[in-house]
């Protein structure tokens, strides 16, 4: 079971599907298992999202794989899992988060120097579907000028 040397589970969609205003990095309150499990790169956060209750951050529908060999002690795969941020970024999340149009959004989930697993969440404002065809569009041009270089 060797573990990968860099952890860096990214959200393709959020690009496409949000624009992305702010970023932000909070902790996550991990399990055992679940730390293991992202170490190894079993984990999607494609689906999941961001939402306040009371006044604590919490991410839905990240799905962390089971590991096979943790036996009993394994996790759920779809729990809710805490984020931690300081008081003040809690604030403005909330405050941005509420107003229509915008929504918090996983960007990526990577290892810090000191070897804690970080959550980049953003504040991200839904693209209509003109800006998706022009985010498409821009993309092609890139590959084109790469192509002809």
């Amino acid at each position: 079971m060797a573990l990968p040397k860099e952890v860096n589970i990214l959200n393709k969609r959020a690009s496409f599907e949000f624009n992305l205003i702010q970023k932000f990095v909070a902790g996550m309150q991990l399990h055992g298992t679940e730390v293991k499990s992202i170490r190894m790169g079993n984990c999607s956060i494609s689906e999941s999202y961001c939402f306040f209750k009371d006044d604590e951050l919490f991410i839905k529908g990240m799905n962390i794989g089971t590991l096979k060999h943790a036996s009993y002690n394994n996790h759920e795969p779809f729990r809710l899992r805490k984020l931690l941020l300081k008081k003040r970024e809690l604030h403005k999340l909330k405050v941005k988060g509420s107003e229509k149009g915008f929504a918090l959004v996983p960007i990526k989930i990577y290892e810090s120097e000191r070897g804690f697993l970080k959550l980049e969440i953003a504040i991200g404002q839904g693209k209509k579907s003109f800006d998706k065809r022009e985010t498409i569009k821009e993309r092609d041009v890139k590959r084109a000028m790469q192509r002809v270089e």
